[in-house]
């Protein structure tokens, strides 16, 4: 493959999936922000929601952040037998736009129909664009972790502005409106997608199948693969517990923070769903300091393996969550009865460091172990594992409706530090069973145009 002029010492391409999918999250994250909202929203009001009770709501958000991440296994599936990634993740924004437009039709039956288009598309779209980003970079390129924290950083400037946007709309015009710019969001990131396909010539193409590949496909793993794997289902386990306790931010803690927290500044009383851009604006913010700090870390001969830095990532994400019991134990002293921002914003702030050093990291640990033939379907399951996560978070914060946000936030703190001190006494084992995948061992990749 021509070696291709770069920016910022990147491939171009990656500049190009930076925008497709920062319109896809964009979509995704306007969603996020309004849907729990929408769907308690009291239906005798100026602004009627569907009146649903936080139970049934978050419900709904559990089985839906499940299974727009669970058809991540359909999307790899369909890439490696028949489409290719590149087709795929096209083919994948055409049905995201149509699940947004479907929603912001009046009628039940518009909003179920957009909900199961929204989950075919994110699963064709989101598992295949990450993948697309490891394909830009031959094995053992030093490049490649910086590369998805970049990626990261340009997909979370459209999470930082779709609350905003889309929150704003929903909340003081009509919520139909807000998913309809959902959509229109979407449209720019197929736009982008297309107008600049030619820096990703080579990149996400639908693997040519000889007779001697059919072969070697069904081949049995190796005993390095085989032992890759383990690490990957292990680093799989780590991602259902972290995205557990993460996506609490889009159900309970939103709830949370519309009834518990004082938002007032200044006279002016600010929306809940600004709240869902804290991630996101965290992100962009410090996710470039991140990548220096973790890359200088290296080259002081520190250990800087992913499961080091997914074991730091639980640890931090712990202590976040004894963040907010102290919001909640103000709270209940509070005359108001409800806590200050300023637990909101901290807490927000240590999941995003611990997010930074968890899920790009997971990002490019699966480009670096998976066995080639199986890469999309692997990128496809972590995105799989990521839905359960996202169910496991919707019924946690139905239990906290009953066991009260206290006792859920205190499981949810010793959860994750007991995960990452298990990481801590692992690291090494789990390093030597890699066999190096994180070395730099470059190794030639072959891509061709499908017929």
């Amino acid at each position: 493959m021509q070696q291709e002029a770069t920016i910022w010492g990147h491939p171009k391409g990656l500049f190009v999936l930076f925008f497709t999918e920062l319109w896809e999250r964009f979509s995704f994250y306007g969603m996020r922000a309004i849907l729990v909202l929408y769907l308690t929203q009291q239906t005798t009001v100026d602004n009627p929601g569907l009146g649903w009770t936080s139970k049934e709501a978050l419900a709904l958000y559990g089985w839906y952040g499940m299974m727009v991440y669970f058809m991540g296994i359909f999307g790899g599936v369909a890439a490696d037998k028949w489409l290719g990634q590149k087709k795929s993740v096209f083919i994948g924004g055409i049905f995201v736009i149509l699940g947004q437009f479907s929603i912001a039709i009046e009628g039940l039956a518009y909003f179920y129909t957009g909900l199961v288009l929204l989950v075919i598309g994110v699963g064709l779209l989101k598992p295949n664009i990450s993948t697309m980003v490891g394909g830009l970079y031959k094995k053992g390129d030093s490049r490649r972790d910086a590369g998805f924290t970049i990626f990261y950083i340009g997909i979370n400037i459209g999470a930082l502005v779709a609350p905003i946007i889309v929150g704003t709309v929903a909340e003081k015009i009509g919520w139909h409106l807000g998913f309809s710019i959902a959509g229109f969001g979407m449209i720019i990131g197929q736009l982008v997608y297309i107008g600049f396909r030619k820096h990703l010539a080579g990149v996400g193409e639908l693997l040519k199948h000889s007779k001697t590949d059919a072969h070697l496909a069904n081949q049995p793993l190796t005993k390095i693969e085989k032992d890759r794997i383990i690490v990957l289902l292990i680093s799989f386990l780590i991602v259902i517990v972290f995205w557990a306790a993460y996506e609490q931010a889009g159900g309970l803690m939103n709830l949370y923070a519309r009834d518990n927290v004082n938002r007032f500044i200044f006279g002016w009383e600010i929306p809940t769903s600004y709240f869902q851009s804290l991630h996101a604006l965290y992100v962009v913010l410090i996710g470039g300091p991140m990548a220096w700090l973790w890359l200088k870390w290296s080259k002081m001969g520190k250990e800087s393996s992913a499961i080091f830095k997914m074991a730091v990532g639980m640890i931090v994400m712990s202590i976040s969550f004894l963040v907010l019991m102290g919001a909640v134990y103000e709270a209940s002293v509070s005359a108001l009865g409800k806590s200050s921002m300023h637990w909101l914003l901290f807490a927000y702030f240590l999941h995003v460091v611990a997010e930074l050093s968890i899920s790009p990291i997971s990002l490019s640990f699966i480009t670096k172990l998976a066995p080639a033939k199986y890469a999309s379907l692997m990128m496809g399951a972590y995105f799989a594992i990521v839905g359960l996560g996202n169910k496991a978070a919707g019924m946690i914060g139905g239990v906290a409706q009953d066991a009260g946000e206290m006792t859920v936030f205190g499981i949810i703190a010793a959860a994750c530090l007991i995960v990452g001190l298990l990481l801590f006494v692992l690291v090494k084992k789990l390093k030597a069973i890699s066999h190096g995948a994180e070395d730099n061992i470059e190794t030639p990749q072959v891509l061709v145009e499908p017929e």
